[in-house]
């Protein structure tokens, strides 16, 4: 039987993990504190479900794939983990990053409508879209229970006969290769066919990659039952890189942004989030939704980005059977189930991971993230 470490059990590492074991793979799965532990970016209340990418055909595909997974998983666990409220993209120029993005929708046959901004006080309670051009309206897309939903896809995967391992991994080194496949948790030392350090903010901390971690504060206001999810579909407004969506399980409605915010170290980084970051929401909330600019904050999160200079992802080997997987933040949650199914089969050989997923350099570029920033 063919066997494997998967380090990190975030959702990347839980989905990987579980599909691995579900096709024969002997699986150690190793997490230094929890599954859906609130020091990972996975352990966000909510994360959107989208397939819009701007021109990106390859992760449009991977997002519909991804959704049908969602779909299955909360049928699965009898739990509604994906919630299909739908998405409204504010576009702010004719011929932007929304116009390519129906582009590659509608040639993939995936559904969306672009319609005039007048047509968003039909999905929102309170809508202000006197400066847009049009909107473009995702109605298969919507919100993930991300926390939950990793604690779910970790419990499966031990269901499924993974082995969960408490510690902090470090990576084995050997006389002329970088490194081995194995690695050492505390005393014990795990060796296997392959290892894959899925460990999200701390990967640049053991190996050399293109990735820098940013602190992320996420803020939920409170507001009236009307701006409930799914009532309300989530919503994007890519060029002043700000989210959102209505309020899930009463923790509020979700309105943040996604400008990658100061350096951090997640291990042990205050997670208070910044004043600057609460006026900033608030600014939006007043040109978009006015009657909220006055919400109180319910609820607030700080978690992490670690993101490559252009937003994909690693997926690469770096000494023989020791593979890096990460990069994922921002955009890469929605597709854990898709991109599980794709790793295993890099890992069996099957294919080989694309050009765009390597250790090469980089050029910045933001386009596959909801941030229409660059940096």
């Amino acid at each position: 039987m063919k066997s494997v470490i998967v380090v990190g059990a975030g959702i990347w590492g839980s989905s990987l993990a579980l599909r691995l074991a579900e096709t024969g793979w002997q699986v150690t799965l190793v997490e230094q504190h929890r599954p859906g532990h609130v020091r990972q970016a996975s352990a966000g209340e909510t994360r959107l479900m989208r397939c819009s990418h701007g021109g990106e055909e390859w992760y449009a595909r991977m997002a519909w794939r991804a959704r049908d997974g969602w779909r299955r998983l909360s049928e699965r666990v009898g739990e509604e983990l994906y919630l299909e409220a739908g998405m409204m993209w504010f576009a702010g120029t004719p011929d932007g990053w929304e116009s390519a993005s129906a582009r590659v929708l509608k040639n993939l046959d995936i559904p969306c409508e672009v319609l005039d901004p007048e047509d968003g006080a039909r999905f929102f309670p309170e809508f202000r879209g006197d400066d847009l051009s049009f909107l473009l309206w995702e109605p298969k897309a919507g919100v993930i229970r991300a926390r939950r939903a990793t604690q779910v896809t970790a419990g499966l995967a031990e269901a499924a006969g993974v082995r969960l391992v408490r510690g902090r991994a470090v990576p084995m080194a050997g006389d002329g290769t970088p490194y081995l496949s194995g690695v050492q948790v505390g005393g014990e030392v795990l060796t296997a066919d392959r290892v894959v350090w899925a460990c999200g903010a701390w990967l640049p901390e053991l190996f050399d990659a293109p990735l820098t971690v940013t602190k992320q504060d996420t803020l939920h206001f409170a507001v009236p039952a009307e701006w409930t999810t799914p009532g309300t579909p989530a919503w994007v407004d890519h060029a002043a890189a700000a989210y959102g969506h209505g309020d899930v399980d009463g923790v509020g409605m979700k309105a943040t942004s996604d400008v990658e915010g100061a350096p951090y170290e997640p291990e042990h980084g205050e997670r208070t989030v910044d004043e600057a970051g609460v006026a900033s929401a608030r600014a939006y909330l007043a040109r978009r939704f006015p009657s909220l600019v006055s919400a109180p904050v319910l609820f607030s999160q700080v978690c992490q980005y670690a993101l490559t200079p252009d937003a994909e992802w690693i997926i690469a080997e770096v000494s023989p059977g020791v593979w890096l997987l990460g990069g994922d933040s921002g955009h890469g949650f929605k597709h854990a189930p898709a991109l599980a199914e794709y790793v295993v089969d890099v890992l069996d050989g099957v294919q080989e991971p694309h050009a765009r997923f390597g250790l090469h350099e980089r050029k910045l570029s933001r386009g596959l993230r909801t941030s229409g920033e660059a940096g």
